[in-house]
């Protein structure tokens, strides 16, 4: 048997076009009118409350995945499962936000950078921390995300949003409110192995 040699031949049929540009879609900050039946002032004001809300909460999820990977000490292995957990749940509030921003009309925020720039969670260290420090700042992220999901409830109520304030009643300030009893037990102050007599 003989070997036949072909030599390559390149075509730019089947060649992905990688490094396109063009003109944005809808820009960011504003409103795309959708039929379902809202002022256009009232979608462009849930929308720039939304994506504040979205900002926040991706940021709390990142510090659960931050806190999750950094976790150490006697409570590591249920620490790390409990951190994990409650990431994935901010991962769906996350989609859940999002969601309702475009539905809206609006323009979700996405990209690390700009959620940086605009989320009021102060930012943490990059390095490693105690439990008790790790667990106090998730609990002041979780306050600052109730603090305003329930004065932007309060704000879409007053305007007729309802969808928005379900997402918020329902969905954000409930799963909020429980993770931060299930995560602020662990800072309570009880003997670890006997009572004091």
């Amino acid at each position: 048997m003989t070997r036949k040699e072909t030599a390559a031949v390149l075509t730019d049929r089947a060649r992905p076009r990688t490094i396109q540009e063009g003109k944005e879609l809808q820009h960011y900050g504003t409103v795309a009118r959708l039929p379902i039946a809202f002022d256009v002032s009232v979608c462009a004001a849930s929308v720039e409350n939304l994506n504040q809300l979205l900002a926040d909460t991706m940021t709390l999820r990142d510090l659960y995945k931050k806190h999750h990977w950094q976790v150490s000490g006697p409570t590591f292995y249920q620490l790390h499962l409990l951190f994990d957990k409650h990431f994935n749940e901010q991962s769906e509030l996350v989609d859940a936000i999002a969601e309702r921003i475009q539905s809206l009309g609006g323009v979700s925020i996405a990209m690390a950078h700009d959620v940086a720039e605009m989320t009021l969670i102060p930012r943490p260290p990059r390095g490693r921390d105690d439990v008790p420090v790790q667990i106090s700042r998730l609990l002041h992220a979780h306050e600052i995300v109730l603090k305003e999901a329930r004065a932007m409830a309060r704000q879409a109520t007053d305007v007729g949003d309802d969808g928005t304030n379900d997402l918020l009643v329902s969905q954000v300030i409930r799963t909020n409110e429980r993770q931060v009893w299930f995560v602020g037990e662990h800072l309570v102050d009880t003997p670890l192995i006997a009572h004091e007599r």
